[in-house]
């Protein structure tokens, strides 16, 4: 595995995870969330999402356990790893409160109204357990696009856009209970966009313990692991927050636009 490569994936992995840090940006700067750019956003990072999952990660990662098990041992290898990484991924939501989890996108002005009517410490808690279902979630994040980068470096480049886009609502979450509880908005995007860190933490982790087993097996399972988690994160999060918050075609069209580029993208590198 040639270093260059390494270097690459955690670079990309950082810029998705870090983010967050836009979020926090855009609180600051505006009132109202624009809902008709935020449906088509989360949209779009969604039909990249499935399109890449379905399209090219699942193929890979069949492909790769056929290789080294055989086609039927292979392919129900690959089928059950695509639906344990969904299991993970769901259960990491089950295990975070609602009002903690960054998954439970909320408005800029849902915020501030939150911010006129509870007392400081309230707020300071709910900034910081966010923060950290935030650092919970991030984890398989960080390994879904290191090894997507590591893989196939076209592709790492599309996942971390993906990803880079639904982090961003998590830094509103972040940022504005901490801003209304201390009146600091340094310190609010500080914390808000170090939250972002635990991505390339997890993907860090990922290379230290997996790297130096990786095999067309391992690889195989992590890859099937990857796709079940981008899809279920679009289909449990990013589709239901889209169609809540904007128009219901909106996200639609988000969806089918980041398929299109995804295929386009793909396409381009054959």
């Amino acid at each position: 595995m040639e270093l260059d490569n390494v270097f690459f994936a955690m670079g990309l992995t950082v810029l998705a995870g870090l983010s967050t840090g836009i979020g926090s940006a855009f609180a600051f700067f505006t009132k109202r969330t624009n809902m008709k750019f935020l449906s088509v956003a989360l949209g779009f990072s969604a039909g990249v999402m499935i399109y890449v999952s379905m399209i090219e990660i699942f193929p890979k990662a069949q492909e790769a356990l056929n290789s080294a098990m055989g086609k039927v041992v292979g392919s129900w290898m690959t089928v059950t790893s695509f639906f344990f990484g969904m299991v993970i991924i769901a259960v990491i939501d089950r295990l975070v409160p609602e009002q903690g989890n960054p998954h439970e996108i909320r408005k800029v002005e849902e915020m501030t109204d939150i911010g006129a009517k509870s007392d400081r410490d309230k707020l300071m808690r709910m900034g910081t357990m966010t923060a950290l279902a935030i650092a919970i979630h991030n984890f398989p994040e960080g390994l879904v696009t290191f090894t997507s980068a590591l893989k196939d470096p076209s592709l790492g480049i599309a996942i971390a856009v993906a990803i880079a886009i639904h982090n961003i609502p998590e830094g509103i979450a972040v940022s504005i209970p901490i801003y209304f509880a201390t009146g600091d908005k340094k310190k609010a995007f500080k914390l808000s966009f170090l939250s972002g860190l635990s991505e390339p933490v997890g993907a860090l982790i990922g290379y230290l313990f997996l790297m130096p087993f990786l095999n067309d097996m391992v690889f195989g399972i992590i890859f099937a692991m990857v796709g079940g988690i981008m899809v279920f994160i679009s289909l449990d999060e990013l589709l239901p927050t889209a169609r809540e918050y904007g128009e219901a075609h909106l996200s639609i069209y988000g969806l089918v636009g980041g398929m299109m580029v995804m295929a386009v993208s793909l396409l381009l590198f054959i």
